[in-house]
């Protein structure tokens, strides 16, 4: 299993930015993916999950109305899209998928939300 994140870098508060995580090894089409993130010196919290045929997502309440997960199956890759970027939303991100007993997580895209 390898997912790759890429898309972060540095964006002013109210920006946007869309993340996105390539996938591969696995059936990508079988399976929820999810985004985390974790901040300086906190652990690492749910963002927004997608299920594996995109009809049914979840987000975390303090990213609701502002990220959009989506999928595209075809090309094995899970996108998020960040629009009212708050500094509060710095962090590196990760892609994550459950693929029973083990957890598999990319190696993160920094988001940075600053003026």
């Amino acid at each position: 299993v390898q997912l790759v994140e890429s898309g972060g870098g540095l964006v002013q508060p109210g920006g946007s930015l869309r993340l996105s995580c390539a996938a591969s090894g696995f059936t990508f089409s079988s399976y929820t993916m999810s985004w985390y993130r974790q901040a300086p010196g906190k652990e690492r919290e749910f963002v927004a999950a997608i299920n594996s045929f995109g009809g049914s997502t979840d987000y975390a309440d303090s990213v609701k109305g502002r990220f959009t997960i989506s999928r595209d199956n075809a090309k094995n890759t899970v996108y998020l899209q960040m629009n009212s970027l708050k500094p509060e939303d710095t962090a590196v991100y990760y892609c994550n998928v459950k693929r029973y007993p083990y957890d598999y997580w990319g190696q993160g895209t920094q988001v940075t939300v600053s003026s």
